[in-house]
């Protein structure tokens, strides 16, 4: 196993262009290249792994869960429990795309999730991120890396591109009532429908927190193993909950910070 002090550093920048950003404001979400190498990737996937696998509270088998349960075992904040992950997690390299992407000078961390879409997962339904967010900005980006190489039947990451720009109340949780609700406001907007065909391992998909996304089941006989790192731009303000939802990630995520005060807390380090 490596030890912190093998694992590579991922402070080197990589360059977004231009045409890139516009995308991603355009459509709400963008496909980046190559973030991370093979060698980096063989380095920091089974410290990824074996956190998830560690801190992994879900036994029930697959028949047994709900729609939100068979979508995907969902490992949060592994950065505070591992220092392996960790030094992953508060890379400069990710913050800086997510910085870049969304035009602002720096971000902050919100948590990091492990989503592992276990062989024969169901779908994750469509939905909207920032429903759960109690944060006054629409500057907030998630990045979805898979740890391995995946194809469309694995459950890759899909979009309803533009989706971002409108303003839509959502009023359900992931399940299958927000798939039920979403999709007919897609249908009535003609959102484009996108993802990608392949993924290798160390790509990553970038999303904003109003963009609405959900993912096939796996049909695959393997895991399917994702981290994402959720940002938010330095600078936002904590609001005051407009649902459960909201309130229990205040207290999670927020540490309980004061509304109207900048987000600042102990689990949201800057990151630029």
């Amino acid at each position: 196993m490596n030890t912190i002090k093998e694992l590579p550093a991922l402070d080197k920048g990589i360059k977004i262009s231009q045409q890139q950003t516009k995308e991603f404001q355009e459509n709400g979400h963008t496909l980046v290249r190559h973030i991370l190498s093979k060698e980096e990737v063989k380095a920091y996937e089974p410290v990824i792994v074996k956190a998830a696998e560690h801190y992994n509270t879900e036994k029930r088998k697959l028949a047994e869960r709900d729609t939100y349960g068979k979508a995907f075992l969902q490992i949060m904040n592994l950065w505070r429990h591992d220092e392996q992950v960790k030094k992953f997690v508060l890379a400069k390299r990710f913050a800086k795309i997510a910085a870049d992407l969304m035009g602002v000078k720096n971000v902050r961390l919100y948590h990091d999730q492990a989503l592992f879409k276990e062989a024969g997962g169901g779908r994750t339904p469509w939905h909207i991120d920032q429903y759960y967010w109690p944060l006054d900005t629409p500057n907030t980006i998630t990045m979805w890396m898979p740890l391995v190489d995946i194809k469309v039947e694995m459950g890759m990451l899909t979009f309803a591109s533009g989706s971002h720009k409108k303003e839509f109340t959502f009023k359900h949780e992931i399940s299958d009532d927000s798939e039920k609700e979403v999709n007919a406001y897609i249908k009535e907007n003609d959102f484009p429908i996108t993802r990608a065909v392949s993924m290798k391992a160390g790509d990553a998909t970038f999303h904003y927190g109003h963009t609405i996304h959900g993912a096939p089941g796996n049909d695959s006989k393997n895991m399917r193993e994702v981290m994402t790192i959720i940002y938010f731009a330095d600078g936002a303000k904590v609001t005051k909950p407009s649902n459960k939802w909201q309130a229990n990630d205040r207290v999670t995520w927020l540490m309980n910070w004061p509304v109207g005060e900048k987000a600042a807390s102990e689990l949201n380090p800057v990151l630029l």
